[in-house]
């Protein structure tokens, strides 16, 4: 995916599709225990059993009481869910992006970069994002609460991604599997069009002052970007988990339950861990592209693709 200004009619979108995914999918494996610490920490503490404010501390009281393996609870389903979002979301940005680009140049504007950024966002959120975010916060929020009422992990609600599913099919319907959709679609399009329009400032300024454009650069200017989106988004992404727990919540109501908790100040709860997936992830995505991409090249016959335009969106 090309994040910046000029839209790359080199990559196909086969290419975005097979590299973003398999991309998306190695990123998420090696990146989930941060993702399964945010999480914790976002979910509502039961009465008595308060979950502990740094998630590092949150990483070691899972290990300790219910082993390594309880950190990777739901990470099948989180590992699938961006292998498809991956994939749907470099695919669509591409092709959203030759759309708006200049017919004549290839150019793509800061605003129109925004709008393609969010629309590949929805597109994702709505094909594969809301519904394995919703699976795999329901397992790990059923983990936590069945640990907390002291029974053991044969005792819990769910017995994985797919009982899971089907449960929540049976008891709720489809609606029960889009929980939270509204906050999630809102939480992918803001993720999306931040993170890319902060990247397509940092590239431009980095070639403006003749600051050599390599990987090391490109990971340089994603990171911060990763920071800068972060912490904007992270208001929306709380109030995702929220809606999303095991016993599930509106919208309004996970709102409220956040402000009621920890307060204003509660809407950036796991900050921390998912700023370092971010910056890690982003690291991951990109380099794993890059060496996908270059693998296809010779096999799909596309010899010409300039690998240092390529950028990746978490």
């Amino acid at each position: 995916m090309a994040p910046s200004g000029t839209a790359d009619r080199r990559v196909t979108p086969a290419m975005s599709l097979i590299a973003g995914g398999t991309a998306g999918g190695i990123e998420s494996f090696l990146t989930y225990p941060f993702e399964f610490a945010k999480t914790r920490v976002q979910l509502r503490a039961e009465k008595g059993i308060p979950t502990p404010r740094n998630p590092f501390l949150v990483v070691s009281q899972v290990i300790k009481n219910e082993g390594v393996r309880a950190l990777y609870l739901g990470c099948s389903t989180l590992v699938v869910g961006t292998i498809a979002k991956d994939a749907i979301r470099f695919m669509s940005f591409d092709t959203i992006k030759r759309a708006f680009a200049d017919p004549e140049t290839g150019s793509l504007s800061p605003l129109k970069s925004l709008l393609a950024g969010m629309s590949a966002g929805v597109v994702s959120s709505t094909f594969a994002v809301t519904p394995t975010e919703r699976i795999k916060t329901a397992l790990i929020d059923d983990a936590r609460n069945t640990a907390a009422a002291g029974k053991s992990q044969a005792e819990r609600q769910f017995r994985g991604a797919y009982h899971a599913t089907k449960e929540i099919l049976r008891t709720h319907g489809v609606y029960g599997v889009y929980r939270g959709y509204v906050t999630t679609t809102m939480k992918q399009a803001g993720t999306t069009s931040v993170r890319m329009g902060t990247y397509n400032i940092l590239k431009e300024l980095t070639t403006k002052y003749e600051v050599k454009q390599n990987t090391i650069t490109s990971f340089g200017n994603g990171a911060i970007a990763g920071i800068v989106t972060t912490y904007a988004t992270q208001p929306i992404d709380t109030i995702k988990t929220r809606a999303q727990s095991a016993k599930g919540a509106g919208t309004v109501e996970a709102f409220k339950g956040v402000i009621e908790d920890y307060g204003i100040k509660g809407l950036w709860r796991g900050s921390t861990m998912r700023l370092g997936r971010t910056v890690f992830a982003g690291g991951i995505l990109f380099t794993a592209y890059e060496q996908i991409v270059a693998i296809l090249i010779p096999i799909m016959g596309r010899k010409d693709v300039n690998l240092q335009d390529k950028g990746a969106v978490q």
